[in-house]
């Protein structure tokens, strides 16, 4: 057993100090985003904001809503062969690069993702995506699927650790999912004792995969704009959504009515909600590592893509960055014990 000593902090710890600005208005600033990865010689352009592979959140109609805005969905895995040939036939191809096909560990997984490109060979991002990324398995089908599919963006995690972002890339992944237990559904931190405040794994992660031409994404512990924006200034190269892009008409979720008002059913991919959907139940083994809540619905997606990014432009000209690329480099943090004033909340 052994002790760190250093501070690591979360989303609520700190803000963002303002700094002089040229830019006159939010309208200058830029949200778009040039990558190239590190294992293919693909070069993505858009506004790096994800979608979680959530089947509450990362739904082919989600998909369909963030793509004509230029983000990103992550789809869930529990979409069936000729639910994703229905989906592709549907969209125009401009859409095709702001999708990843998301899939487990399993052989089963495997051979419906060979399938999944076999039929499709035009999508070009797969998120490999288990709760737990440091076990020699997860690392085995990541180097794996990079032998199966050299031309395609790998998207790998969840993990929150430096050491662990490098092994992952040079084991064939281009982007490093970063997060356990931030999520606003996930008890992975009560259940376990595990977990890692999301900033401070952000900022260790982001300097990890960079110093080896790898990018990051940032899952989890967004509730609010500023959230996100805290992300991009801590080094994050993309942004990814559970919470904050449920409770829509484009989110999956049971649609509930009650005493006249509607709500979506959002939870966890561990919790008891999706094990008994997906795999018959709680394994005998295991605990439920989710909440199920229903939230009120929010209508229509476009209105809270429009919150988030406008948040961010104005985060941009309060510290002078005309382009999310150079937000980071305008970032310094300040360490706080409150965040806003919650009088009338």
């Amino acid at each position: 057993m052994r002790i760190e000593s250093g501070l690591k902090l979360g989303f609520k710890d700190v803000m963002i100090r303002p700094k002089r600005s040229t830019l006159k208005s939010r309208s200058q600033v830029s949200l778009e985003r040039t990558f190239k990865f590190l294992h293919n010689s693909y070069e993505w352009t858009g506004i790096p904001i994800m979608a979680a592979n959530m089947d509450t959140v990362g739904t082919f109609e989600m998909a369909k809503a963030l793509a004509s805005k230029q983000l990103f969905t992550a789809i869930h895995k529990h979409y069936t062969i000729e639910q994703w040939s229905s989906f592709i036939a549907s969209i125009p191809p401009s859409y095709i690069p702001h999708i990843a096909v998301s899939t487990g560990t399993s052989e089963k997984d495997n051979e419906k993702l060979r399938l999944i490109f076999s039929i499709h060979p035009q999508l070009k991002f797969i998120c490999i995506d288990v709760a737990n990324g440091y076990s020699q398995h997860f690392v085995d089908f990541v180097k794996n699927a990079r032998a199966q599919f050299p031309d395609k963006v790998i998207i790998a995690g969840n993990v929150v650790t430096g050491e662990m972002v490098e092994e992952l890339i040079l084991s064939g992944a281009d982007i490093v999912k970063v997060g356990i237990g931030p999520g606003s559904v996930c008890t992975t931190r009560v259940k376990t004792g595990v977990g890692y405040p999301q900033l401070s794994a952000i900022i260790e992660c982001a300097d990890a995969a960079h110093g080896l031409g790898g990018h990051i994404i940032s899952d989890g512990g967004c509730a609010t704009p500023g959230d996100v924006a805290k992300a991009f200034g801590a080094g994050a190269d993309f942004v990814m959504l559970g919470g904050m892009l449920s409770g829509h008409h484009e989110s999956g979720g049971e649609l509930i009515e009650r005493n006249g008002e509607k709500f979506k059913q959002f939870y966890g991919m561990s919790s008891a909600t999706a094990m008994e959907k997906h795999v018959g139940g709680v394994a005998e083994y295991r605990a439920s590592e989710g909440k199920t809540v229903e939230i009120p619905l929010k209508g229509h997606v476009a209105d809270t893509l429009q919150d988030i990014l406008g948040g961010i432009r104005s985060t941009c000209t309060y510290v002078g960055a005309p382009r999310l690329k150079e937000l980071s480099k305008r970032t310094t943090f300040i360490c706080v014990s409150e965040q806003e004033n919650r009088v009338y909340s």
